[in-house]
């Protein structure tokens, strides 16, 4: 793998859907005159990269913003149709999707690999890099080992490079149940205090049977918050206060 610090980016034609048309972005739209977080990835619905690399930065990007970071990238040797569903499915309202159907950015980068044995083809190799003006500053590549390493390349790693010191979203879990008050009550708390979450919803995205399991309650909602249990909507309200007054 190539270490592009210092280069510019490589000049390539990405061919993109926007409203059902056909539309063309060079590397010079996407770069110039911006500072640019991009992480690319061997492929549109793939484990590793479904579950932990874009969600990661799609929940990081107001703190990227906050430091400097007009706009963050993810690149796929993928179609312009995939790339697109595959935003969708991700929520990932956060990041631009760009396709490398043919690898033209990818291989200019010196990251276009063979996934021959996956029958995948060409590919590129998982990596991270902060672009500026069009002009590489920082990459993190993943190692050339086996399989598909992900150590360097993640969101955490590029934030900590940009803003070592900056302060991290809470990652906050509801388990609710449709016409719950209480459960209404607490998500008004978390959006009053500007703290974003997920929302579980019973028997659609869960059972009561996992809630007694991983809670040892059953009563509704139920609140994790970086991986503690805090309870129902009276205790998080007990949580917010501490919190403040901390």
């Amino acid at each position: 793998m190539s270490n592009m610090e210092g280069k510019r980016v490589p000049d390539a034609t990405f061919r993109t859907r926007v409203d059902h048309e056909w539309v063309n972005v060079s590397s010079k739209e996407l770069f110039a005159g911006k500072t640019v977080v991009v992480f690319s990835l061997p492929g549109a619905f793939t484990p590793t990269c479904s579950s932990s690399h874009v969600p990661r930065y799609n929940q990081l990007g107001p703190i990227f913003k906050q430091h400097g970071v007009d706009e963050i990238v993810c690149i796929s040797v993928n179609d312009a149709f995939v790339m697109n569903e595959w935003k969708e499915a991700q929520k990932a309202n956060r990041i631009t999707f760009i396709p490398d159907g043919n690898g033209e950015f990818t291989g200019g980068m010196g990251m276009l690999v063979d996934k021959n044995d996956l029958g995948f083809g060409k590919r590129s190799w998982r990596y991270s890099m902060l672009v500026k003006d069009g002009v590489v500053e920082k990459m993190f590549v993943e190692p050339e080992v086996p399989g598909d390493p992900f150590q360097n390349s993640d969101a955490d790693t590029m934030l900590e490079y940009i803003a070592p010191n900056a302060v991290k979203p809470l990652d906050v879990t509801v388990f609710a149940r449709k016409g719950c008050v209480y459960c209404a009550r607490a998500k008004g708390l978390l959006h009053d205090a500007g703290i974003e979450f997920e929302e579980l919803t019973l028997n659609k995205d869960y059972t009561d049977h996992s809630l007694r399991a991983v809670a040892g309650a059953t009563t509704y909602p139920q609140i994790f918050i970086d991986g503690k249990h805090i309870g129902g909507a009276e205790d998080l309200e007990k949580w917010l206060e501490e919190k403040k007054a901390a």
